[in-house]
């Protein structure tokens, strides 16, 4: 129960993040991550992912972040740091769908 808590309270400071951001370089990879923010969200509830599962994909949540922001540190996403932002976001995808409809579960947080 304790590790659900830890884990909401990623997920929220997670939300928060792109709210500080300078997101006018990269608004579909920033779309992108609040789309999967809440589908990790909604498998925390509905008890589809594990604190262990989140744990995992909120690390790779945070790497993207960081890569982003990496991005933007010169000011120029190229279109490069774009396509590859873009192919991590369709991993990071891919690996919220199989750990939501794996066989393990967790008690539901609602």
């Amino acid at each position: 129960m304790k590790s659900v808590k830890i884990v909401s309270l990623l997920v929220a400071t997670l939300f928060a993040i792109p709210a500080f951001a300078q997101t006018t370089a990269t608004p579909r990879v920033d779309q992108r991550q609040e789309n999967q923010q809440k589908r990790i969200a909604n498998g925390i509830n509905s008890g589809a992912l594990t604190a262990q599962e989140t744990a995992n994909l909120e690390k790779r949540e945070a790497k993207i972040e960081a890569d982003k922001t990496a991005a933007k540190a010169d000011g120029v996403v190229t279109k490069q740091e774009r396509a590859k932002l873009h192919a991590e976001e369709n991993r990071a995808s891919k690996k919220i769908y199989n750990k939501k409809h794996n066989a393990r579960t967790a008690a539901p947080t609602n």
